[in-house]
């Protein structure tokens, strides 16, 4: 249904608004178009980046401030480029999430209050080198990978929390007036913890724990158990199978663009013509049938045999 009404709309749409759909459509389609917004993403992040150097800004203050209006100005071509080419059904071009993020990034560099704010100015700018995710596939799959396991990736920080805290109590209880260092307080309890979680110092901790207690060797150990290889392990699950199922979702959008190419204009030219030949050789072939089945002529024989023929037909209604 919701094809057919697409089909509609672009049928009603006026010639005019067609051919402009179509000719921003194989703009934005060309190679050359997608490598030269590429070049110029990846040299607004060059640009972003030089802006760092305190000496290269104010000898080159001028010019850099160019670079980026000339950015922002191609930017800006780009996004009314795509915009157009969905000019016959400009629903499509909201269904595509990637079009949304673009159009805002370069809308908000219009809005003054980001223009007046340098700090929002350099992250609207910084945010723009996330759209080199349109051109490289692998990295849009990543991309839709982390978007997908953040609901498990929550549930593994709600156990990692818990488990954080149970420890750092345990900690505070047993080492809390030995080691107020790094045990003196839940918080300082809990920043060692983690520490330990990435295995940084976990040597010098035990042998701290050692001189105190014997049992501090038990509870390093489980610890370590639970924290730095359960749960990493089962984070790093939950992200594998995210990743499966984004590739798995980036096949099925690409399935029925490979099983139904689009026709390139040529062959569209080509079939047009082929159709208005057969739909010439029917009407010769339908003309020289009536003027055979026409009224009969001077002869007997042939005409009055035609003509015999055709009174049923003219009877019937």
């Amino acid at each position: 249904m919701p094809q057919h009404q697409d089909h509609v709309a672009e049928s009603l749409a006026p010639s005019g608004r067609r051919r402009l759909a179509g000719h921003c459509r194989d703009i934005t389609e060309a190679r050359w178009f997608a490598l030269t917004v590429f070049a110029l993403i990846l040299t607004n992040a060059v640009l972003l980046g030089l802006e760092t150097y305190s000496g290269v800004v104010e000898e080159w203050h001028r010019w850099l401030r160019l670079a980026e209006h000339a950015c922002l100005a191609a930017f800006t071509v780009e996004i009314l480029l795509r915009m157009a080419a969905h000019a016959e059904r400009p629903r499509d071009f909201c269904k595509d999430p990637w079009n949304l993020f673009d159009l805002a990034v370069v809308l908000c560099a219009f809005l003054p209050v980001v223009r007046e704010n340098t700090t929002v100015l350099r992250l609207l700018r910084l945010a723009r080198v996330l759209r080199t995710a349109r051109f490289l596939p692998q990295l849009r799959v990543v991309l839709v990978a982390v978007a997908r396991s953040l609901p498990g990736t929550l549930s593994f920080l709600l156990v990692g929390a818990l488990l954080l805290y149970m420890y750092a109590m345990v900690g505070w209880v047993f080492f809390g007036h030995h080691d107020p260092e790094h045990y003196g307080s839940i918080g300082r309890a809990v920043l060692t913890l983690f520490l330990l979680m990435m295995l940084d110092g976990i040597g010098d901790a035990i042998h701290a724990g050692l001189e105190i207690s014997r049992w501090s060797l038990l509870y390093y150990a489980s610890y370590v158990l639970l924290a730095s290889f359960v749960l990493v392990n089962v984070l790093i699950g939950v992200v594998l199978t995210s990743l499966d199922e984004a590739r798995d979702l980036g096949e099925e959008e690409e399935a029925p663009t490979a099983r139904h190419p689009a026709p390139h204009r040529a062959d569209q030219q080509r079939l047009r013509r082929r159709i208005e030949a057969a739909r010439r050789a029917l009407d010769d072939l339908e003309r020289e049938l009536a003027v055979r089945a026409g009224p009969p002529g001077d002869e007997e024989g042939g005409g009055g045999r035609t003509a015999r023929s055709a009174e049923p037909r003219s009877r019937c209604p």
